[in-house]
């Protein structure tokens, strides 16, 4: 079984964001012109608001490199804006991400950016009904990013939590601006047994980091 362990500079992110500041987020390395100029087109077309904020990207790309995660699973995929920031921490650690999407025209519209960003080799993104696919996938995940339906986030909890690897992370966007969404699935990442959990702040929003115990 691989050690999935979660760094030191990782702590310290943790530490700035649960006590409620905004944590120094690092630029480096340095975005492409071509990734940059992907990642501004979606935040400006994003008229819905589905994208996460930038600072929650660059949370999720440090965090990604930082545990050395390889097999992520992202439900949710929007247009392709978070899956480009874990893109491109699993860049850092050579892994690989599939994200999930339900909706088929962002689906398409998330292939395309993925590509446009060059991480085609990186991301997955199948256009579907996450509850029907992610059991179509192999093996288990050393971290869970979910971004979807938010009164469906305990189901996807109960379906994917137990395919976590021990040690590994399962995320939730939302949990603060939208929590009176979710009440069920906020109780259970408090009070299940294999689960630690806190919740951080990169951005307004909110993500629950719900650690899978060994």
């Amino acid at each position: 079984m691989r050690v999935f362990s979660v760094s030191i500079a990782v702590l310290g992110l943790l530490t700035a964001t649960i006590l409620g500041q905004s944590p120094q987020q690092q630029p480096g390395p340095a975005l492409t012109p071509a990734v940059a100029k992907v990642l501004a087109a979606i935040r400006a077309a994003d008229a819905g608001q589905l994208a996460v904020s930038e600072e929650d990207g660059r949370f999720l790309r440090t965090l990604v490199a930082s545990t050395n995660a390889k097999r992520v699973v992202e439900i949710g995929a929007a247009s392709g804006y978070s899956g480009i920031w874990i893109g491109l921490g699993l860049r850092e650690t050579g892994g690989r991400l599939t994200t999930i999407e339900f909706d088929a025209a962002r689906a398409k519209e998330a292939a395309a950016n993925i590509r446009t960003a060059g991480l085609a080799d990186i991301v997955q993104v199948i256009q579907g009904d996450a509850f029907v696919e992610v059991p179509k996938l192999p093996g288990t995940f050393d971290l869970v990013f979910l971004d979807a339906w938010k009164p469906d986030y305990k189901k996807f909890f109960d379906q994917v939590f137990p395919r976590v690897t021990p040690g590994g992370l399962f995320l939730a966007h939302n949990v603060i601006n939208k929590k009176q969404d979710m009440p069920d699935f906020l109780r259970v990442i408090e009070t299940h047994p294999q689960a630690l959990t806190t919740i951080v702040s990169p951005g307004h929003e909110g993500i629950s980091m719900t650690y899978r115990r060994r």
